[in-house]
């Protein structure tokens, strides 16, 4: 069972296994079409396509950050549509360093389904190793999946009340320059949430690919400071790339942190909630 990561050779040799299911998870902020688009035209071979904001997520409510988590029945009906049963292997890509798939990764876990994976490399890799492609998109048999949800995320009541407390700890995934508040391409409000700390997702990469674990587990060593995996939550700007270091924790052997699906985008929905800007926590 691959619980974190898939290598290009591991997914190749599992191509007609019919417990593997992979699932396309290419999005562009920007062109929100793009990433089916690009499926259409080529893909893993019988792969699926997850859409962000149609699968991973759904429209947000007023308060509510850009992409809050679907119903957990919603997205248990389109796992199982998709052909992932209790014994699948699930194996998630995109074609931005696993920055979505991620996100596929972890909401696999929310359900209580552990046998998913990241394909490390993403899906340049697999096409610059001259691996197949096709343009067919598959019609699996249903399946059963029965969601057993855990209580792996948190809210925004629950970090006001624990903001200062030296037993929690938040990690804001987004860029230097957006922790910062020195620049703001999506939100309307500049900043971080008060006492968290930066580590950009690209952090986690090297040549494209997640960096060994003993180096990741090194790195969030060093920028928790002693702190316990479970005291760690996990922000960005709307839960996307904040699932991106929860993975790159689970590589380097620091499992047990938890997500705020919210993140920034929703923080700042709220104006009586206190906002931070610079270098520091």
């Amino acid at each position: 069972m691959f619980t974190t990561l898939v290598s290009t050779d591991e997914l190749a040799r599992h191509l007609d296994d019919p417990r593997w299911v992979v699932f396309d998870c290419r999005h562009d902020l920007s062109q929100p079409g793009l990433g089916r688009a690009e499926y259409l035209q080529s893909h893993v071979p019988g792969a699926r396509f997850l859409h962000m904001d149609e699968d991973l997520s759904r429209p947000p409510r007023a308060g509510e950050g850009r992409h809050p988590l679907p119903e957990a029945a919603a997205f248990a009906a389109k796992l199982a549509a998709g052909g992932v049963g209790p014994d699948s292997q699930v194996v998630a890509y995109d074609a931005h360093g696993g920055v979505n798939a991620a996100r596929a990764w972890w909401m696999l876990r929310w359900l209580g389904h552990d046998a998913a994976a990241v394909l490390d490399g993403d899906f340049r890799k697999w096409q610059r190793e001259g691996r197949p492609v096709g343009a067919e998109v598959p019609r699996p048999a249903p399946a059963r999946f029965e969601p057993r949800p855990r209580p792996l995320a948190v809210d925004a009541d629950f970090l006001l009340a624990r903001l200062r407390e030296p037993g929690m700890r938040l990690v804001d995934a987004r860029s230097g320059e957006r922790y910062r508040g020195e620049v703001e391409p999506i939100d309307p409000v500049a900043g971080h949430i008060p006492g968290s700390l930066n580590r950009f997702v690209r952090e986690n990469l090297a040549g494209g690919a997640f960096k060994p674990p003993a180096q990741l587990r090194a790195e969030f060593e060093a920028l928790l400071a002693g702190l316990a995996p479970e005291a760690v939550v996990h922000s960005c700007g709307s839960g996307v790339a904040a699932c991106h270091n929860l993975l790159a924790m689970e590589i380097a052997g620091l499992g047990g942190s938890r997500l705020y699906p919210g993140s920034w985008s929703e923080w700042i929905a709220d104006p009586a909630r206190p906002r931070a800007a610079g270098p520091t926590p």
